[in-house]
């Protein structure tokens, strides 16, 4: 499996072997499916692809914040699949291009499968799109791979485009009790003893129901706990 999409080489190669801390974004991000918060129908959707996989198009639309590229990376960890990963301002042609020829090969050892991931694909250049577009009017897909396309709204997509893709959406709605309970669960780990708990579901409130928001605040607390 390659490197995970949080870690950067540029910044952990020189500090190998040292212990730093970890922002609890990150200690805490869901690394299976169904540890997520809420997204019953992401879920579910993502698992009956890990069941029954098949070469397909997927559009994950909703607000910052609410899991849609960890989703994608957890899907790739259930497959198991090889993660090619473009954000939307390396999303050219080129690129695009180089990462579809390298899904024609057997995916990297351990991996069923390969899956692309375009975050912000809402911002990808037209040219792209139009490449990508041309490759799912295709008759021969490409072989044992998914595309997930991530974005906040689907307005600046092609009809055609669109169209061509699953549409699968994410919301915040409906969490707030869960996401209140994860961060009391949290400050119960990781608070000095006896100090004086937050309002949890006031942060979570407070965030709209951002939970990777809520936890930059929990983290917050925690420092002067």
């Amino acid at each position: 499996m390659s490197a995970s999409l949080f870690e950067s080489p540029a910044f952990t190669a020189p500090q190998a072997g040292l212990n730093f801390p970890t922002q609890l974004t990150e200690r805490y991000r869901p690394r299976s499916i169904a540890d997520f918060v809420g997204l019953d129908k992401p879920k579910r959707v993502c698992a009956k692809l890990v069941e029954r996989p098949f070469s397909s198009y997927w559009t994950f639309v909703g607000p910052s914040g609410t899991g849609k590229t960890t989703l994608a990376m957890a899907l790739a960890e259930a497959l198991p699949a090889e993660i090619h990963h473009i954000p939307s301002q390396e999303c050219t042609v080129d690129r695009v291009k180089r990462v579809c020829d390298s899904c024609h090969y057997y995916p990297m050892s351990g991996c069923n499968w390969h899956l692309i991931l375009i975050d912000e694909a809402d911002q990808m250049s037209l040219a792209a799109q139009l490449y990508l577009l041309s490759k799912m009017d295709g008759t021969a897909p490409l072989p044992n791979t998914l595309i997930v396309f991530t974005c906040n709204d689907t307005t600046r997509f092609e009809p055609r485009f669109l169209s061509r893709t699953h549409t699968v959406e994410f919301s915040s709605y409906g969490i707030a009790k869960d996401a209140a309970a994860l961060l009391e669960r949290i400050w119960s780990s990781e608070a000095p003893q006896g100090a004086v708990a937050p309002n949890f579901a006031r942060i979570v409130k407070e965030a709209n129901n951002n939970v990777r928001e809520s936890l930059t605040t929990l983290e917050t607390e925690l420092l002067i706990a």
